[in-house]
């Protein structure tokens, strides 16, 4: 998946059991928070950032989201532990890692995604795509520098 390619479309249900479908935001920009899992420490603080975020995304017209690979009772009871209020987190279940695998950044031997930022354009093209090592919380710094720069 390169910057300037066509995101491809997918619908996930969010932590509350709704749909999420991608070519429901043209209009908006959309971030991509993949992660691995739930319940750990660094997927924890990279959720918390975008929640921190939101308003600031909210004014760059960007919708943040999160993905992993947990299924929405997880990520229902996660969004509550954690106190998400805005953040919608989606659930990759099934068929297992499906959207991952689109983009590719499903880890076939460990049953997880990449931990990794995909920035979607207005019109549905990638914008940005950067893969973080799994021990590392992806810099958000970057997302912003990219959107407030333009």
């Amino acid at each position: 998946m390169g910057v300037a390619e066509n995101a491809p479309d997918f619908v996930l249900k969010d932590q509350k059991g709704e749909d999420f479908r991608l070519s429901d935001f043209r209009g908006k920009k959309v971030l991509l928070s993949f992660h691995p899992l739930a319940w750990t420490g660094i997927c924890e603080k990279q959720m918390k950032a975008l929640e921190e975020n939101h308003e600031r995304f909210e004014r760059l017209n960007v919708v943040p989201v999160g993905i992993s690979v947990d299924p929405v009772p997880s990520k229902k009871a996660w969004a509550e532990h954690m106190g998400l209020r805005k953040l919608r987190i989606l659930s990759d279940f099934w068929p297992h890692g499906e959207v991952a695998k689109l983009y590719g950044l499903f880890r076939e031997k460990e049953g997880f995604s990449e931990r990794a930022n995909v920035l979607i354009d207005e019109e549905g093209k990638v914008a940005f795509f950067k893969v973080y090592p799994i021990t590392e919380v992806p810099d958000l710094k970057e997302i912003f520098t990219l959107l407030e720069g333009e």
